[in-house]
């Protein structure tokens, strides 16, 4: 899906970006002084490192930003050879009436050992007219060579307040009503992304313009916290064919995955009625199933086997 409301409702200006007032304090005092380190960017996704990114360019370049700005993904391309030939290009060319130009690399936790090493390099050559900008989310990803050469910022997830604020202002710019209960169940299911935030009332809008509740779980792919509130408790009773037929018919009728699912289950654990030890036994489980679907195991084989761990706990 194209980000329309994204782009569309992106801030200009760092004094526009909410819910990290700290990181763009900071960011503001680096344009005035007109003196930009290399910086790292780390935290989860929906945080605002990509805006925090292009407003600070266009704080410092105005109208030239763009010429003075490239973007790149790194997840898109992550070997070495964009370093050496597309990265290094834009670098070695002259700013345009600034002193330096900035290169921003999203996703910069995606790219190869041997692509970062390259990267080390190009920063120490075209320091005086190039800044690096890198955005990931786990920066323990990034080699230290690079961390110890930029001021890292961590990013964490908004409050939210902030991101109630943010669902009333896209709710007026693009003239839908949305409930009570549905601003909740989306600040439920996005956990402080805002990006996931815009996806999900951007998608719901289109088919309506009076959001509710439903209309949200079913968007988002997520369960209601009563509907796995259910099937945990009876996973929890011993009643496994009946917790797995309930979840495989929602599992088919919302669209959902294995890792979809997890979240699901995950938020809604610690709000069982059992004693921490059984608590802490399916966290445990939960992170060896999480890890088995990542690398690639079958999503409803390890969803069922889940259950059953669940189901003999009490036994």
């Amino acid at each position: 899906m194209i980000d329309v409301w994204t782009e569309k409702h992106r801030p200009s200006t760092l004094e526009e970006v909410v819910g990290q007032e700290a990181i763009t304090g900071r960011l503001k005092a680096f344009v005035e002084n007109e003196s930009i380190p290399h910086m790292l960017f780390a935290g989860p996704p929906g945080t605002g490192k990509t805006t925090s990114a292009i407003a600070l360019a266009k704080d410092l370049y105005g109208d030239s930003w763009k010429q003075n700005f490239m973007e790149t993904n790194a997840s898109d391309e992550r070997g070495i050879n964009v370093v050496r030939e597309k990265i290094k290009d834009f670098a070695r060319t002259k700013p345009i009436e600034a002193d330096y130009k900035i290169i921003f690399l999203d996703e910069a936790d995606s790219l190869t050992s041997d692509a970062q090493q390259a990267l080390r390099r190009t920063m120490e050559q075209f320091s005086e007219n190039c800044r690096f900008i890198m955005s990931c989310n786990y920066s323990s990803k990034i080699i230290d060579p690079i961390q110890s050469r930029c001021a890292v910022f961590r990013f964490n997830n908004l409050d939210q307040e902030d991101v109630k604020a943010y669902i009333t202002r896209l709710g007026e710019a693009e003239d839908f009503k949305i409930s009570e209960n549905a601003v909740n169940a989306v600040m439920r299911v996005a956990n402080g992304d805002l990006r996931r935030v815009t996806n999900i009332l951007q998608t719901a809008a289109i088919s309506t313009n009076e959001i509710e509740e439903e209309d949200v779980y079913s968007v988002a792919a997520s369960l209601r916290p009563e509907e796995i509130k259910e099937i945990l408790d009876k996973s929890m009773n011993g009643k496994f064919m009946d917790a797995r037929d309930d979840l495989m018919d929602l599992m088919v009728e919302r669209g959902l995955d294995g890792q979809d699912i997890l979240k699901s289950i995950h938020r809604e654990i610690y709000n069982l009625d059992i004693d921490d030890k059984s608590k802490l036994k399916i966290v445990e489980a939960l992170g060896d199933f999480d890890f088995r679907i990542t690398e690639g195991a079958s999503p409803d084989i390890q969803i069922e086997a889940l259950i059953a761990k669940m189901s003999a706990l009490e036994e």
